[in-house]
């Protein structure tokens, strides 16, 4: 053999036996292979390993492949039993979550619930919420109007009419959410029209009220000034084309004067269709 070629190493396999998903054992595994300059070990998930049946199942799978066992079973007979029959067969086993669970037992002095299944339920609506956040922020202010359809629910508005605090609370509850502004004097986008009525929300104002966020807006953004789009007036005349769009449209109209964010969002969601 040439001395300057390494010697091939064989393939290491890990099975990853959980009565969950068996993702958290995957990316343990992971997490620890970066700590070598190697890339020989394979890693294979058994999840949903629920029963005594499926145990023996992974196991003698396990002894196919001399493979190394990282379980996360929360049942304490399910690990019992899988223990003993790695041991029978002579596997190596890492339990990852038994000792974790037996040390907070002692340290809480309550016992664990032993569900199966309970961080995937966790780990699926922060995923969900993530993809919400991230649909709500690419659908902000008219962007993205063609793909509006998708989304859980539209909020329309002039300008100032807290259509983007409202998206990124209920973003964050989990809905997709899209906004869109309506603007003097411009014809609202047709994929409005195009979707479920119930699923769209105009949001109205009291001028007054409005004019003085804009105003308040306004000098934020230029001290000493304060822009047409603050006078009354002109919010007046935007207001009136506003809800002729809104009554076109057969949309559901909301007054956000003077109220919090959580209370406006609370009235949306009691409104939307099931």
């Amino acid at each position: 053999m040439d001395a300057d070629v390494p010697p091939t190493r064989p393939t290491h396999h890990v099975l990853v036996v959980s009565d969950g998903s068996g993702v958290t054992g995957e990316r343990v595994v992971q997490a620890a292979m970066t700590q070598f300059d190697i890339d020989v070990v394979t890693v294979e998930r058994v999840s949903e390993v629920r029963d005594p049946g499926r145990i023996r199942e992974a196991i003698a799978l396990a002894a196919e492949k001399k493979a190394t066992v990282l379980y996360s079973l929360v049942a304490v007979e399910h690990r019992v039993l899988l223990l003993h029959e790695a041991r029978r067969l002579g596997i190596w086993t890492i339990d990852l979550l038994g000792p974790l669970l037996l040390r907070l037992s002692d340290a809480l002095a309550a016992s664990p619930r032993a569900e199966a299944g309970l961080f995937r339920q966790i780990d699926e609506e922060y995923f969900r919420r993530i993809d919400a956040m991230d649909f709500t922020v690419k659908h902000d202010d008219g962007k993205r109007v063609e793909e509006i359809g998708h989304a859980d629910l539209v909020l329309i508005g002039v300008s100032r009419s807290c259509k983007t605090p409202l998206s990124v609370f209920l973003g964050y509850r989990g809905w997709h959410v899209a906004n869109v502004p309506i603007v003097l004097g411009l014809e609202a986008p047709r994929e409005l029209f195009a979707i479920d009525p119930r699923k769209v929300i105009a949001l109205s104002a009291r001028p007054e009220w409005l004019s003085g966020v804009r105003r308040e807006r306004s000098r934020r953004m230029a001290p000493g000034m304060v822009l047409d789009y603050a006078e009354t007036g002109y919010i007046a005349e935007e207001l009136r084309y506003f809800q002729s769009i809104a009554a076109r449209g057969g949309w559901t109209v909301i007054d956000v004067t003077g109220k919090a964010v959580e209370e406006t969002a609370a009235e949306i969601i009691a409104l939307l269709p099931d």
